[in-house]
């Protein structure tokens, strides 16, 4: 026999009695217990089980009109009902439990503007573990990135298909010769938008990778061109003979306050024993060497960071477009969010569910 809902636009959800409890909630996972055998089913839930056939009808509380799948969806019941239903009707398809993230369909709910728990494979809301922390959006939909948090980000095209991306905050780490020193201001040169370092020890690039040897692959002792972030942190620490206050003005005349964020970031990667060079052919800041031992067995850079301010604002199809350029050529995406002295870190990478 099959069952019907009623529809308390109120309260936000659809009451189902009969035997709903054992047929939906305690089999597959939708809703939330009441009295007796009756559940409440958020809008998205019902409109699932409308859709394969599960639930016959939702009446409509107040006018007693009977609703199929096509009119309850029409009506767009819960903000962005659309895009909401398809990634929740995808994740079932794929086998996953979900439910909203919220009280009274879990008992913790994952912190910030969460749309979904997402269970493992094989379990439901009752067994007390969530797999992904789920937040739903279009691809119209702008992402600030003081709201960004850990979670899977599912971005709804406009052909409805469905990207999702796992996000979480990321702690770079690296052993690239931490015990290497650097020179005693060695010669240097300032030309428009970079530095030339004459007659430095060989160390400071086949074994920290400080800029690019002058005379190419060939070489006896290089002579080094570094660019300007390179410069003014060698400055910074005496390496180099020439003025700080000189080469941060020059860089923030070629670049704009973009210079001291991305300074900001060097210097902190750095810190942190990772090599960061241009990313430029990549389309970001820098691509990152974690553990550099020798120029002469250099592997592939890891990573790939673009800096931000802290108020960024990133667009769904630029966050795509990084992203699946760092697939491609094997790296992460991380962005650098740059507030003042302080940076966040943050990865996005491709998931399959």
């Amino acid at each position: 026999m099959g069952l019907e809902g009623r529809f308390d636009e109120d309260a936000g959800v659809i009451r189902v009695g009969g035997d709903a409890r054992q047929r939906y909630h305690d089999s597959r996972g939708y809703g939330y217990p009441l009295e007796g055998n009756e559940i409440a089913l958020a809008p998205v839930e019902a409109a699932h089980l409308l859709y394969r056939g599960d639930l016959d009808a939702v009446v409509d509380a107040s006018s007693g009109e009977r609703l199929d799948f096509r009119s309850f969806a029409a009506r767009e019941p819960g903000e962005r009902f659309g895009v909401r239903f398809l990634v929740y009707a995808d994740l079932r398809s794929r086998g996953f439990y979900l439910s909203p993230a919220a009280e009274p369909w879990i008992d913790v709910p994952p912190e910030g503007p969460t749309d979904f728990a997402v269970f493992p494979r094989g379990k439901g809301p009752g067994d007390g573990e969530i797999e992904h922390a789920l937040r739903v959006i279009s691809e119209r939909t702008d992402v600030p990135a003081a709201g960004l948090q850990d979670c899977v980000l599912a971005v709804v095209d406009e052909e409805s298909e469905i990207t999702y991306f796992d996000v979480s905050q990321r702690d770079p780490t690296g052993s690239s010769n931490p015990d290497a020193s650097l020179p005693d201001r060695c010669e240097a040169d300032l030309l428009t938008d970079r530095v030339i370092v004459w007659e430095p020890p060989r160390d400071l690039y086949e074994a920290t990778f400080y800029g690019q040897p002058l005379e190419g692959r060939e070489y006896e002792e290089p002579t080094l061109q570094c660019s300007l972030l390179e410069a003014t942190y060698l400055a910074e620490r005496d390496a180099i003979d020439l003025e700080v206050e000189t080469l941060r003005a020059r860089g923030e005349a070629v670049e704009g306050e973009r210079f001291g964020r991305r300074l900001t970031v060097y210097t902190e990667l750095r810190e942190r024993e990772i090599v960061p060079k241009t990313g430029y052919k990549f389309g970001a800041d820098f691509r990152t060497y974690a553990d550099v031992e020798s120029v002469e067995n250099l592997g592939h850079s890891e990573l790939l960071i673009r800096v931000h301010p802290a108020d960024h604002v990133f667009e769904p199809r630029d966050l795509a477009l990084d992203v699946r350029l760092a697939h491609g050529v094997r790296k992460t995406m991380v962005f650098a969010l740059v507030d003042g002295g302080e940076i966040e870190w943050w990865s996005l990478e491709r998931l399959t569910p």
